[in-house]
């Protein structure tokens, strides 16, 4: 399976002003990390631009593009207000077709008739890092707008809304449940990205739904270790090197990329990952916890619960 995309979380792990990131198939990308950020490209971050790609059993794999504010878009479309509506929001130098997309939109069809709703912001999150960051509140609050408008003119509840975002996608989709007022039944973070986000109030909260889960693989790395939801879970620690990931630059690419995986699988067998509640954090890393059990991941769109929550996996699929 391709490495996924990652960034520039290595601030973390590296004092060099240029340092290399590997994109999605594991090549070595320079990114500068302290170039400036380029406010002639403000215009740029904002979420004017997203595209929304609706599939549903009926067009599982060919795309059908909803357009904020185009009601014909929605009429000729698949969607039906009375499903439920899962939305996938992907990450830094990814688009609607990386592989993590079509992987959780598969996932979900197989498991359940609702409509499916990829989020591509590859306009944004194609700049560099640092303006990429600065482009999520905005892409989020378009996402959130654009939701409101789908269900108020074509039908749908909150109730049945699951947000669903990788990295800076897991950021987006904050953005998006906090501009719907919190409102989306469930908001699922996969390895929050770290960099620039432990103390920016637009990362991802639990004020973003009803209930906000994030699944931490490459903490205190390219991912954030923070808890950010009601329930956080932290597979083999949290931290890289996930099992099975090791080499290099890619093992920390690996582990980030390890998230999307877990929860598709999640998704395809149900219970399979099962969380026991830990004392603190540091419990979790260690992964010695011992206490309640809550199902990580999961198809169900409606779901509770709260806490940090240890766990082990395998190493390959489905893990």
């Amino acid at each position: 399976m391709k490495t996924f995309l990652v960034f520039a979380a290595l601030v973390a792990l590296c004092a060099a002003k240029s340092v290399p990131l590997p994109d999605e198939d594991g090549t070595p990308i320079l990114e500068d990390l302290e170039e400036p950020v380029d406010e002639s490209a403000r215009n740029a971050r904002n979420g004017a631009n997203n595209q929304y790609w609706l599939f549903t059993r009926q067009n599982p794999t060919n795309r059908q593009v909803l357009t904020f504010n185009n009601a014909n878009s929605v009429r000729n479309s698949n969607y039906r207000g009375n499903r439920g509506l899962v939305v996938i929001a992907h990450g830094w130098r990814n688009n609607g077709n990386t592989h993590m997309n079509p992987l959780i939109r598969d996932a979900f069809l197989a498991v359940a008739d609702v409509n499916v709703i990829v989020l591509d912001w590859s306009g944004v999150a194609g700049q560099r890092y640092e303006d990429a960051v600065r482009g999520v509140p905005d892409v989020g609050r378009h996402l959130g707008n654009f939701l409101t408008w789908l269900i108020r003119n074509f039908g749908g509840n909150w109730n049945n809304v699951h947000l669903v975002g990788f990295s800076l996608g897991a950021h987006v989709v904050g953005n998006a449940g906090r501009a719907a007022g919190g409102t989306p039944s469930r908001v699922t973070g996969l390895d929050p990205a770290g960099p620039e986000w432990g103390n920016n109030g637009n990362r991802l909260q639990r004020n973003a739904g009803r209930y906000v889960e994030a699944i931490h693989t490459d903490g205190r790395a390219l991912g954030i270790m923070d808890v950010s939801g009601h329930a956080d879970f932290y597979p083999n620690g949290g931290r890289h090197p996930q099992p099975g990931c090791r080499g290099g630059i890619t093992q920390t690419s690996c582990s980030h990329g390890r998230a999307p995986e877990l929860f598709a699988s999640s998704i395809r067998h149900h219970n399979r990952f099962v969380g026991r509640r830990c004392v603190n954090l540091w419990e979790a890393e260690l992964s010695t916890c011992n206490g309640a059990s809550l199902v990580m991941g999961g198809p169900l769109i409606s779901k509770s619960g709260s806490g940090i929550y240890g766990l082990r996996t395998g190493s390959q699929w489905p893990f």
